[in-house]
């Protein structure tokens, strides 16, 4: 890493500072609060064709430029200020930085426990060229290290190096103050333009509105009152608001798997390129709303620790979405990524009878005939099925779900049962992982069913942690490398280095559905689960 900022060709450990414009791209609406102060009255008296300054204030004219000129000088020498003593360092296994001039402030994040690196670029900062750098760990969001601004190839290139370290990758001797070129990547799957507006016509918003503009139609017309239209619009322009948050978030989505793990990117106005190593999903979500059912759509979410739950610092539900909608081939694709071991000899047929099955489709274990008369619709969906690496769950009807845990993911389990529940032998199994937007619950299992599902999965997680051999991902998947490669006809996979490259090599190529079947090796990481 260089003195300028370049994270390249410097010793380990070396303080270095973010861009000098970082500052006036985080404060320009300060700048701006402070011209339009000043300058307002002048630039309307301008429109309307008079006088710049107004004659019962010409004489104090001076004393405001003075004042304005004081403002802007106090403003400029924050953000100098800021920018001086905002530093950052990576050294003996951590990324720190430091902050702040008056109330100093250090923040650090060990390599081997980050669960994310994000890219973003707000619209100015695309237009400067610059980027901030967003690492996560696992205390639900509150503990994110972040770096803004960088240069972009700056960003991408410390988001290497701290990739390369975290994972453990072993360097060359004499290569090892060498900043690691940027992984390659292939992609696996993009979203088009079209998908995502069909997706968001056919979404549950659209289904409120119809029926809100239905109800208004048959009030008014019952009561001769037109005033129930008044309701309809607050209603359209929070609607409108939605619909803008996840078209500018899911445009131009795409998927890549690469030695770092898969990355996702996505964004209009601002973009955002996230990181996700291998192993650090907690838990993942299919869901498929009924209208998605016509065109055969999904959408996949994920719990990533340090992402914490939806709407966390208002952009959990983009960072949270690994798939804003696909078919199910993307969805398939997406689930060899993050579970590269099914666990199972037939994981086609598991995860399309946890997708689309009824009864026992897939191997699954159902709510028992006496829960019809509390889900009606759905007895027949909820269930569950094990395999040698997750826990899935399926629900819903109409609203169709599939829940996937790691077993080493399994944090705690909980038996829920209510008055109504116990009357018809019936209960619920939790299993407790980070905050998100997934809530993984076996929903109405009998009895018996649910506290042997709970010693079981006890013991599945616990024998998942012992299997636990390191906090580095790659050599939590380095026994993959033992199996014949696999590769489509066709791939190439020439730029994927080293021992991290034939891993990579493998994930990217089992998303062929009927490869699949190939089993590896577990990846287990948490702790075992508590009785609750």
């Amino acid at each position: 890493m260089t003195a300028a900022g370049h994270p390249s060709g410097t010793p380990d450990g070396e303080w270095l500072r973010v861009h000098p414009a970082s500052p006036f791209v985080r404060g320009w609406l300060a700048l701006v609060a402070i011209g339009y102060f000043f300058g307002r009255d002048s630039f309307e008296r301008m429109l309307q064709g008079g006088p710049l300054v107004d004659d019962r204030i010409a004489g104090r004219t001076p004393w405001l430029l003075a004042g304005g000129a004081a403002m802007l000088l106090l403003a400029v020498s924050g953000f100098i200020l800021s920018w001086y003593f905002t530093r950052y360092q990576v050294a003996e296994g951590y990324v720190r930085v430091n902050t702040g001039f008056l109330f100093k402030q250090q923040r650090q994040a060990r390599l081997d426990r980050v669960q994310a690196i994000d890219i973003v670029q707000p619209l100015l900062a695309r237009i400067f060229g610059l980027a901030e750098l967003k690492f996560e760990v696992a205390d639900a969001g509150e503990s994110a290290v972040r770096l803004a601004y960088l240069r972009l190839d700056d960003a991408r290139q410390l988001r290497a190096t701290i990739l390369a370290r975290a994972s453990g990758v072993q360097l060359e001797p004499g290569q090892v103050e060498a900043a690691p070129p940027e992984a390659p990547e292939h992609q696996v799957l993009r979203v088009p333009p079209s998908r995502l507006i069909g997706s968001l016509l056919l979404s549950e918003q659209s289904v409120f509105i119809i029926l809100g503009g239905v109800a208004s139609v048959v009030l008014s017309a019952i009561t001769e009152n037109r005033g129930f239209f008044l309701y309809l619009i607050p209603a359209a322009l929070g609607l409108f608001a939605a619909y803008w948050a996840s078209f500018h978030k899911g445009y131009n989505f795409t998927a890549a798997i690469s030695p770092d793990g898969i990355r996702l990117r996505y964004g209009l106005l601002d973009t955002q390129a996230q990181t996700l190593p291998p192993g650090r999903v907690q838990a993942l979500r299919v869901v498929q709303p009924p209208l998605w059912r016509i065109f055969g759509w999904y959408r996949m979410q994920v719990n990533v620790a340090g992402y914490g739950a939806v709407g966390n610092n208002g952009e959990g539900g983009s960072r949270t979405t690994l798939l804003p909608v696909g078919g199910i081939g993307d969805v398939l694709n997406m689930l060899a990524m993050v579970l590269p071991d099914p666990g199972t000899a037939d994981p086609v047929g598991v995860f399309h009878g946890g997708l689309n099955g009824l009864d026992s489709d897939g191997g699954f274990v159902t709510t028992p005939r006496r829960g019809r008369f509390l889900a009606p619709l759905g007895w027949r969906r909820n269930g569950f099925a094990a395999t040698d690496t997750a826990l899935l769950m399926r629900s819903g009807r109409w609203w169709r779900q599939l829940v996937v845990v790691p077993h080493q993911r399994t944090q705690s389990m909980a038996l829920h049962q209510g008055p109504l529940a116990r009357r018809f032998g019936l209960a619920d199994l939790v299993l407790h992982t980070t905050a998100g937007p997934v809530t993984p619950r076996v929903i109405q299992a009998g009895v018996d069913e649910a506290q042997g599902l709970f010693d079981q999965q006890a013991a599945r997680a616990r024998a998942a942690r012992r299997r636990q051999t390191s906090e580095q991902w790659l050599a939590q998947v380095a026994p993959l490398v033992e199996q014949p490669p696999l590769v489509e006809p066709g791939a190439t996979t020439a730029g994927f280095p080293g021992r991290a490259g034939e891993v990579r090599e493998r994930l990217g190529s089992e998303t062929d559905l009927d490869k699949l079947n190939q089993k590896t090796s577990p990846s287990p990481q948490q702790e075992g689960p508590q009785r609750g």
